[in-house]
């Protein structure tokens, strides 16, 4: 099964990152492939809140939609996601904020496992797909600049 996963240390803190990502109806404005988001439900719960969100993305004639449960955790600045429906057979997602103890930003962790549900969506799409995944990361901390101002970059 695909899946991508990786660490990036960027020059803002935990909460910063988190609230960028925890925004999901932002999402369409500055992650690859998305190109609408709905929330359909939001609820309050004891450590956050839980969403339900449908996604809509695409590259050139292939569009797909797709609806995943959102897990908001920002006391821990974590975000899981879990698939519901749509062209995939699995899929999970999560984000990860850690701010470094010198204060110098955080390591943001994001992992994705995916497994299209039809073999020949999985063949047009697949690379793609990957190819996107692999720059999530960089697109967060892009907004992140737009967002709150181009800082020194630190090193790892």
């Amino acid at each position: 099964m695909p899946h991508f996963e990786t660490t990036r240390r960027v020059p803002y803190s935990a909460a910063e990152m988190y609230a960028i990502a925890s925004d999901v109806e932002r999402y369409p404005e500055f992650l690859p492939l998305c190109t609408g988001l709905k929330i359909l439900t939001r609820d309050a719960v004891a450590d956050g809140e839980d969403l339900t969100a449908k996604m809509s993305a695409g590259y050139k004639s292939i569009t797909e939609s797709f609806s995943t449960s959102v897990h908001l955790r920002p006391a821990s600045n974590a975000i899981d996601a879990r698939y519901l429906d749509g062209p995939f057979s699995r899929l999970e997602n999560r984000w990860r904020f850690k701010d470094h103890a010198d204060g110098r930003g955080c390591d943001v962790n994001f992992f994705i496992a995916y497994e299209f549900r039809s073999p020949i969506l999985a063949v047009l799409a697949g690379s793609v797909f990957d190819q996107a995944f692999r720059k999530f990361s960089e697109a967060f901390e892009m907004r992140a600049q737009k967002i709150y101002g181009v800082r020194t970059s630190v090193s790892v």
